[in-house]
C-alpha cells in the first residue's frame, strides 16, 4: 500500500518560510519522480516542482528562486524548502509520486491528503 504524508503547512506572514516534507512509503522511492502541486480556493490544481530519480529539477514560473525541491533517498522524503511566501501561494500542497514509464501521463500514479499552507499579508 502506497503511502505519501505530507507534513509541515501552516500559517505564515508575507515574506516568510515553511519547509514542506513527504514520507513515502510502499514504493521503492529512489526509481520515482516525486513532485509537489497545489490547489488554491476556486483554481485548478498546478505544478509547482518535480524531482526525478537522476536529481532533474522543474519549477513553475510562479515559484522559481524562491523554493527548493530536494529529496533524500535515504529517508524515502521529498522536501519543498518555501522562502518569500506570497499571499498568492496560498492552497493546499499535495505530494505526488510517478513512476518513469517513458509514456507520457496525464497525472502522477499515487498523491498524498494534502497539506494547508496558508501565508497572510
Amino acid at each position: 500500500q502506497v503511502q505519501l504524508v505530507e507534513s509541515g503547512g501552516g500559517l505564515v506572514q508575507f515574506g516568510g518560510s515553511l519547509r514542506l516534507s513527504c514520507a513515502a512509503s510502499g514504493i521503492i522511492f529512489s526509481i520515482y519522480t516525486m513532485g509537489w502541486y497545489r490547489q488554491a480556493p476556486g483554481k485548478q490544481r498546478e505544478l509547482v516542482a518535480t524531482i526525478d530519480s537522476g536529481g532533474r529539477i522543474n519549477y513553475a514560473d510562479s515559484v522559481k528562486g524562491r523554493f527548493t525541491i530536494s529529496r533524500d533517498n535515504a529517508k524515502n522524503t521529498v522536501y519543498l524548502q518555501m522562502n518569500s511566501l506570497k499571499p498568492e501561494d496560498t492552497a493546499v500542497y499535495y505530494c505526488t509520486a510517478d513512476r518513469p514509464t517513458g509514456l507520457w501521463k496525464a497525472k502522477p500514479d499515487y498523491w498524498g491528503q494534502g497539506t494547508q499552507v496558508t501565508v497572510s499579508s
